[in-house]
């Protein structure tokens, strides 16, 4: 309200003349909630709270509350208040609804307003006038207070609450009530509280009354009723009545509840879990409380953006969102937890289905895979112990992961790694409900019991909501460091340095260049992938990435490395994916005290790679650096592969740093889709065949090229990519192989350790013994981390061009001639019908002859007049790229 005071008429504060949504209003919205009625609703309507905030009561009469759309310009839904709200006092406001859920309290006033459940505004106006201010009405004049929630086109402080749910409301925050007037920060997204404080603890009456109070009574509904036997509840949408259970774990914060467990389960019924979350951000029970919950069951589904409860490939959790909770009493025995031996959890990970969603089981076997195992125990307290750490703690998250199998698919470090697309049963995630997890590094172990509830992530699956948490014991893991290459070894790597730009912390740039310079030993040359723009990920046009290089090698430099120079070539803007505004790019690093980078105008962000035969007969690129296929389709909104042309000791390497397209879109891998699809392997696939065909481009020049590929291929050593790129290795080897199983790792994704860099050879480069290979783990076991790729690094030696010699015989007549005159050749046992390429002294050419169907050819051919005299050699070369020569004196 514009006014500053108010004016007390026999002790009533009339309401005063408002021109704009003010944080010092008296009487303001204090609760939204629109599902009523609906699936899983609670309450049968929607609903409107007011909450006089001051010391005086206020006359509404003449007041009322307006409804529009969330993207709506119009107000049609328009319910008059009435009567007088008291100082402190909370006045409902009933609206529309439907058949399921309770009955409100007593509505002060009601209305037919039929609001949306996730996303609309509310303004509470001093008049009864329609509002005419269409998507600005929470600074127009009349609007005592205004409330935008979800996805609304207006708000007060101009941000929304966040989206609500058939089963949820937008609540001001409690302790006081808040109102600084912006939504997004005033407000939470809670379980509904009509009529009573927001956050409340729940009420009831006394038990321990003679005789029990009926509201003291369980109702004939058990938990394992609620949550039944497959992974869907069979009360879902429907409202329980009294289910009792012993709280045995508390939430607060973000997705705030807590979780109760039947005393005494039904034995007989071993996949009914007898474990249930509350969904409630009212508090008020403790650990060891017997309650009896009434309200309505649901099973909630996390939702990513875009993502609907139908699209989702999210399992769901049964939960019960309640409108009554009664302490029965308190200071009880929690159940005991189940134990988690290496062998209680099936090795099996998911079930096979036809149509492949698991939740389509009922009843689900708890022996037969671990998803049909966990959800059995949802909600129930399982306990492991001295459990090893599987992936990293991430402080950020309040998670951490370990495994109840030490032995499965255990690595040479202490994690679990994976070798094909079925994941480790025995990995689990462990989400402490107070959020605090150590910063502890892969192979440390949490000594003694990690206790809690089953619950279920987005990210990493099934987890213990732990309530205790083991000891952490360091084993001190520490990176490992490559052998510094010898001198007739050339040294190529690749680093994913996550996103790097000029304002990153020194901090990062110091351990980046450690860890090149230390751990990777200095190579030769270094494929970069994830370089930002000069300006990072502010999206302003800048594609220019000079200041991140200068940095990155400046600080490789500052720990005693090379001075490395670079090449790169900048993209379209935002048209290489990424971070927004990063222009995140693939670049070389090279030593040039070490290899020459043969720099060969032309590249561009648009213009493709070529290959042609160099005067010495192998593979050159037309321009280097040069960027592979760039109008591929294939590199939509993804990093164009950077071809780049060195030489190692007179003999040439043709390197291409890659980044192909991230697993995004690709549906959960612990969730309700098994096997899940995983799309985004097409554009991989793809992206493999683009890069396959510029290989064979350059071996059907030089069938002996040194090639290597090295980057960030976003995909594992057994994929559809893998394989198509490598032509299952009959093109290119791909090292990461040449490791043994549990070597193979550079990432470390929800606990298991896979497989995303790799670097590929010719086949000429990978005979047994003839490279030296190593991952070296320095950032995906760690809980702190420069990058969240491992780099890892080649040693080979490079090698020479020798054409292989033909079968047939070259006859020169006369063998001695002057420049400018002719001579016979005489081609004799060749393959039939074969263009041949005639060329003096292997460069200059001379013209082509074919052979007969004998295999034989007669050709004269002119030397040049410009030949010095001396000694010289005719050759002729067949598209197989063998080779006969004769010797020719010129005098």
């Amino acid at each position: 309200m514009a006014a500053t005071g108010t004016l007390l008429v026999a002790g009533l504060s009339l309401a005063p003349a408002a021109h704009a949504v003010d944080p010092g209003a008296s009487v303001i919205i204090n609760e939204v909630y629109g599902g009523g009625g609906n699936s899983g609703a609670p309450y049968t309507n929607d609903f409107i709270e007011l909450v006089n905030t001051g010391s005086a009561p206020v006359d509404l009469s003449g007041w009322s509350v307006q409804y529009s759309s969330a993207g709506g310009t119009t107000w049609s839904g328009k319910t008059a208040l009435t009567g007088t709200i008291a100082a402190g006092a909370r006045y409902l406001v009933g609206e529309a609804g439907g058949t399921t859920g309770a009955a409100l309290p007593t509505p002060d006033v009601t209305g037919t307003i039929a609001m949306s459940s996730t996303a609309g505004k509310l303004a509470l106006v001093n008049s009864t006038t329609t509002l005419s201010c269409g998507a600005t009405c929470s600074t127009a004049a009349g609007v005592v207070d205004f409330v935008g929630f979800g996805g609304a086109n207006d708000a007060a402080g101009g941000t929304p609450t966040p989206a609500t749910s058939n089963s949820t409301s937008a609540q001001r925050k409690n302790n006081p009530v808040v109102n600084t007037g912006n939504n997004g920060a005033d407000f939470t997204v809670a379980a509904p509280t009509p009529k009573a404080s927001n956050g409340s603890a729940p009420t009831g009456p006394d038990c321990t009354a003679v005789p029990t109070p009926q509201e003291c009574v369980p109702g004939t509904t058990t938990i394992q009723d609620v949550q039944g036997d497959g992974f869907i509840s069979p009360l879902k949408g429907q409202s329980v009545n009294k289910v009792a259970g012993v709280v045995t774990a508390v939430r607060t914060g973000r997705s705030a509840g807590y979780w109760i467990q039947e005393a005494q389960p039904d034995v007989t019924r071993p996949s009914a879990s007898s474990g249930v979350f509350v969904f409630s951000s009212k508090g008020g029970v403790s650990v060891g409380d017997a309650v009896l919950v009434s309200g309505s069951v649901t099973d909630y589904y996390p939702l990513s953006s875009g993502e609907t409860v139908s699209t989702t490939s999210s399992l769901s959790t049964t939960e019960i969102t309640p409108t009554t909770v009664t302490v029965v009493s308190k200071g009880n025995a929690l159940p005991e937890p189940l134990q988690l031996t290496p062998s209680t959890v099936p090795d099996t990970y998911a079930p096979q289905v036809a149509g492949g969603d698991v939740e389509a089981i009922s009843p689900v076997d708890p022996a037969h895979s671990a998803l049909e195992f966990w959800e059995a125990h949802e909600g129930m307290r399982v306990e492991v112990d001295d459990a090893r750490v599987v992936g990293p703690g991430k402080q950020q998250y309040g998670e951490i992961y370990v495994t109840t199998k030490p032995a499965q698919n255990a690595t040479y470090r202490g994690g679990t790694y994976v070798d094909s697309y079925n994941l480790p049963s025995g990995r689990l995630l462990v989400t402490p409900v107070n959020g605090v997890v150590p910063a502890a590094n892969v192979g440390d172990v949490l000594t003694g019991a990690t206790t809690g509830p089953v619950d279920w992530s987005t990210f990493g699956g099934y987890a213990i909501a732990a309530t205790a948490t083991g000891a952490w014991q360091d084993n001190h893991l520490t990176g490992n460091l490559a052998t510094p290459q010898a001198a007739d070894q050339l040294a190529v790597a690749t680093y994913n340095v996550e996103n790097l730009a000029p304002g990153d912390s020194d901090a990062k740039y110091q351990r980046l260049g450690a860890g090149v310079v230390t751990n990777l030993a200095s190579p030769d040359v270094v494929s970069l992938e994830e370089i930002q723009d000069n300006s990072g990920a502010t999206d302003d046009g800048t594609v220019a990435a000079d200041q991140t290089l200068t940095k990155l090698t400046a600080a490789i430099s500052a720990a005693g490395g090379p001075a490395y120079q670079w090449a790169e070539i900048d993209p379209v803007n935002d048209q290489d994916g990424g971070q927004p505004g990063g222009n995140i790019r693939v670049a070389f690093l090279y030593n040039p005290n070490r290899v020459t980078f043969v720099q060969r105008p032309g590249g561009d962000s648009t213009t493709a790679v070529g290959v042609q035969e160099d005067s010495d007969g192998t593979a050159a690129l037309t321009v280097s650096p040069g960027r592979v296929d760039p109008s591929n389709q294939a590199w939509e909104d993804s990093r164009k592969p950077l071809a780049g042309e060195f030489v190692f000791q007179g003999r040439k390497v043709i390197v291409v740093a890659n980044h192909f397209n991230s697993k995004g879109g690709d549906q959960n891998a612990d969730g309700r889709y098994q096997p899940p699809t995983r799309s985004s392997e097409q554009q991989r696939t793809a992206q493999a065949t683009a890069v396959n065909a510029f290989v064979k481009q350059v071996l059907a020049v030089d069938p002996r090229a040194n090639v290597v590929l090295a980057g960030d291929f976003n995909d594992y050593q057994f994929s559809p990519a893998a394989r198509t790129l490598t032509d299952d290795g009959a093109t290119l080897t791909d090292l990461i192989n040449t490791l043994p199983a549990n070597e193979r790792y550079t990432y470390n994704y929800n606990g298991v350790s896979q497989v995303l860099d790799h670097i590929f050879t010719s086949t000429v480069l990978s005979a047994p013994g003839a490279v030296e290979y190593d991952v070296i783990h320095v950032n995906s076991e760690f809980a702190d981390q420069a990058s969240d790729h491992d780099p890892q690094v080649v040693r080979l030696r490079p090698v020479a061009h020798v054409d292989p010699v033909s079968s047939g015989t070259l006859q020169l007549s006369p063998p001695r001639v002057q420049p400018g005159k002719q001579v016979l050749m005489h081609l004799r046992g060749f393959d039939p019908l074969t263009l041949q390429r005639i060329r003096l002294d292997g460069i200059r050419a001379l013209g082509t002859v074919t052979t007969d169907a004998g295999g034989n050819a007669l050709v004269k051919v002119t030397i040049p007049a410009d030949t010095t005299l001396g000694d010289h050699t005719l050759s002729v070369k067949a598209p197989d790229h063998t080779v006969a020569t004769a010797a020719l004196d010129v005098h």
